[in-house]
């Protein structure tokens, strides 16, 4: 089923636009902090060349005057017709260096500009809370702050060839105002109905990109769905490629009849619009011809006013457009504004402590109940259990019964709804959330495959270690993956994944087996398994945790399994359903009480038999 179309917003007002306009001043100021140095150059080379064309055009006109001097004359006097001509060679030459350096370091800027919110927008999304990550209107807001960090480079070129189309408006101005003041004037109201038109199209522009965002998300989630190694083996199996490739088009073609209708009204009032201006501009030009053939002006004096007035009528034209397009942009610079606003709801408190090493009373849940943001469903309720220092619980339940919420409850990824968490009798708030992790190494069922290095893959579970060899080495014996690096080509150095030339495919027990070294990299206290062994086959399962019993030995574990073999290895089990623990127990005790854990496990063997 499509997604319906969006309720169309008004269409974006001058109000907005002019509002609009403040993200600049915060704009320039991250420009100028990227490279102060990249920044004087421009303007510096910027300014010199936004005083050429006046002086091109007064040395043209002199050129001129002495050849219509020297025509009637019949005499031709080449020291000053000579240094004439070579001065303005000189300064076509100078402009064209000038340009070429102002373009170069402009691009320079650019490159690093990009760079620079390219590493913002990616350290502030790391900082933000899980739950963000879970919201579609979040990634809306981080789909269009992402197009931000390229598509807003035009308005860093725009804003300084406004700036230098300023500064030689006025030189030019000054010499149309020395001979006819109100050839300015009317430049300016020949040019201002096409600025209003397209500063009125380019806000409807605007709304139609922001409006379309979730439907472009899906348009690119389906295009990768249609060309991807992880969707290709199912594509192909059960033919999705035609399907896809009509929901694509039929995503696609609604867009494109509504960006057609815009593109086919803003050609068609532009080109009206246009046409007003260029009347009123040649009205101006018919003026100054006629002054000239009556003798009030000279052809030198033609030259350079017809000059003058053309170039002044393009500059204008430039700002207006430009003044336009920076507006256009500065709307979407608060879309990058908007997501550098948002700030994670779980932070460090003021003061927070460090994480207790060791840890001597363990873990304790408080009557917690939990519902994720925007659901009024509970998916914990008033759960209560300690997890005491050295001891392995397991936590078992049906797909939805809170087992992995409660694993990210315990890594604060969330805070608890009602109720507290305790870490050695403080709550868990008062802790920094940095160093609390530090001490907890988890792998989730859905855990990470990273296209890169055997070494980084594993090094990532203790990133300060990243380049240390041996400990690298070490947590993939404790994994077991030292046996799936045995076979790579290059071993620790050896890049995984197909997205890159070189790199090396795994099959999914391998991947685990990585993905497990990566919890063993993180050396703490207590270690947290989500479905650790799912993609494993038996004899591998039991190698693994015949390992994980021994490192696991005097440190808190959890363990969440569907496989009985598994968590009957624990030393408390932790039976949840409807997000409350039904009963607890050991293996044992939980067979022989005959409730829930008892039918589980009994239906799981009966397979086995």
């Amino acid at each position: 089923m499509h997604p319906p179309f969006l309720k169309r917003p008004e269409p974006t007002s001058w109000r907005q636009r002019w509002a609009a306009m403040r993200n600049l001043p915060p704009l320039l100021k991250m420009v100028w902090q990227t490279s102060p140095t990249f920044v004087t150059l421009s303007i510096l080379l910027r300014l010199v060349r936004s005083l050429i064309p006046l002086a091109m055009l007064w040395v043209g006109k002199l050129i001129i005057d002495r050849v219509v001097e020297s025509i009637s004359l019949k005499s031709i006097d080449f020291s000053v017709m000579w240094p004439l001509v070579a001065l303005e060679f000189a300064l076509a030459i100078l402009s064209d260096g000038l340009a070429r350096g102002a373009s170069l370091i402009d691009s320079l800027l650019g490159d690093r500009f990009t760079n620079e919110i390219s590493v913002r927008l990616m350290r502030h999304a790391s900082s933000l809370d899980l739950a963000s990550f879970e919201d579609p209107e979040f990634y809306d807001k981080l789909e269009r702050a992402r197009r931000q960090t390229t598509g807003r480079l035009g308005l860093l070129g725009g804003f300084a060839s406004m700036a230098q189309d300023a500064i030689t408006l006025i030189s030019l101005s000054a010499g149309l105002v020395w001979f006819y003041p109100w050839l300015l004037a009317l430049l300016v109201v020949a040019v201002l109905p096409v600025f209003l038109g397209e500063t009125h199209f380019a806000g409807l522009a605007y709304s139609l990109l922001y409006r379309w965002t979730p439907e472009r998300r899906e348009l690119d989630y389906v295009r990768m769905l249609g060309a991807s190694l992880l969707s290709a083996k199912e594509v192909k199996i059960f033919g999705l490629g035609e399907y896809l490739a009509s929901r694509y088009r039929h995503l696609a073609d609604r867009f494109y009849l509504e960006n057609r209708n815009l593109a086919v009204n803003r050609a068609s009032v532009g080109a009206a619009l246009n046409l007003l201006g260029t009347s009123a501009y040649y009205f101006g030009y018919i003026v100054i011809l006629q002054r000239t053939l009556s003798g009030a002006l000279t052809v030198g004096d033609l030259t350079f006013l017809a000059g003058a007035f053309a170039r002044s009528r393009s500059l204008i034209e430039s700002l207006f457009s430009s003044a336009a397009s920076i507006s256009d942009q500065a709307l979407y610079l608060t879309d990058l504004y908007d997501f550098f606003q948002m700030q994670p709801t779980i932070r460090a408190a003021a003061g927070s402590l460090p994480a207790p090493r060791p840890i001597r009373q363990g873990f304790e849940f408080r009557h917690v109940s939990f519902r994720y943001p925007g659901s009024g469903k509970l998916v914990l309720r008033d759960v209560s259990f300690r997890l005491n220092p050295g001891e392995r619980i397991a936590l078992i339940g049906e797909n939805g019964a809170g087992k992995t919420t409660l694993v990210k409850l315990l890594a604060r990824l969330y805070d608890p709804a009602d109720g507290v968490i305790l870490l050695d009798g403080i709550d868990l708030r008062e802790y920094s959330i940095d160093d609390l992790r530090s001490e907890i190494g988890v792998i989730f069922q859905d855990y990470m495959k990273y296209d890169m290095l055997v070494k980084e893959n594993i090094g990532f579970g203790r990133i300060e270690k990243l380049d240390d060899l041996s400990a690298i080495e070490l947590s993939a014996q404790k994994s077991l993956a030292d046996s799936v690096v045995n076979t790579l080509p290059a071993g620790y150095e050896q890049m995984l994944g197909r997205r890159f030339d070189s790199g090396a495919d795994l099959s999914a027990g391998q991947w685990q087996k990585i993905a497990l070294a990566r919890a063993y990299m993180r050396d703490a206290q207590l270690i947290i398994l989500d479905e650790p062994t799912a993609s494993l086959d038996a004899r591998a399962e039991y190698e693994v945790f015949l390992r994980f019993a021994d490192l696991t030995h005097n440190k808190m574990a959890v363990l969440i399994s569907h496989r009985f073999s598994t968590v009957r290895m624990a030393d408390r089990i932790l039976v949840l359903e409807h997000g409350s623990i039904l009963e607890h127990g050991t293996h044992e005790e939980l067979v022989a009480s005959r409730g829930r854990y008892a039918e589980l496990f009994e239906l799981q063997a009966a397979g086995y038999r």
